[in-house]
């Protein structure tokens, strides 16, 4: 069970306040790294973020009032932004520190909203021109290069690479208008 949060000597005398700083450090540095842990899901970051926050208490320890508190908001405000920091990290799933999070794993609303999306540009793709449709698969479906593509169809290169612009530039904006973005 968790120890109350030591209270603050305001009297001035440096080794009572460090004394105190140390004894909220020992009760409150596991929970802090639970915490931390649950909203990154990599250990090492966890650590890093706890060992901040503990730096930065020590700095503004005079100012905080409700230093526990004060710790857990400042763990979930830092790991909060280093989520949205690092949301396009690729994370190596041989890395031993990654035990619970894969790239695979997805919130079911973004797995809808990722189907619905793949679902609507298939249909889209299937409406367009057959020479369009076959631009558009033989490079993104067959994944050749421009010149594979022109060697194929007889267009130029240049020709290739434009009309694929304007054809995936009208996609986007077809399926904008269904309400699917780049987040989707």
């Amino acid at each position: 069970m968790l120890q109350p949060t030591p209270r603050v000597n305001q009297s001035g005398n440096q080794d009572v306040s460090e004394l105190t700083l140390r004894s909220l450090f020992d009760a409150e540095e596991t929970p802090l790294l639970r915490y931390a842990f649950s909203l990154v899901g990599r250990r090492s970051v966890a650590e890093e973020i706890v060992q901040e926050v503990f730096l930065q208490l020590h700095a503004h320890w005079d100012d905080v009032d409700a230093p526990r508190a004060w710790l857990f908001r400042s763990v979930r405000n830092r790991a909060y932004n280093y989520v949205r920091d690092n949301r396009r990290e690729v994370i190596d799933s041989d890395d031993p520190e990654v035990q619970s999070l894969s790239a695979e794993e997805e919130s079911p609303e973004a797995m809808m909203l990722r189907v619905e999306a793949t679902g609507a540009l298939r249909q889209l793709v299937e409406e367009l021109g057959e020479s369009d449709r076959q631009l558009v698969k033989l490079k993104y479906f067959e994944d050749l290069k421009y010149r594979d593509i022109s060697a194929r169809t007889g267009l130029t290169v240049s020709n290739v690479g434009y009309r694929l612009h304007h054809i995936l530039k009208e996609l986007a904006n077809k399926l904008r208008s269904r309400g699917i973005d780049e987040e989707s």
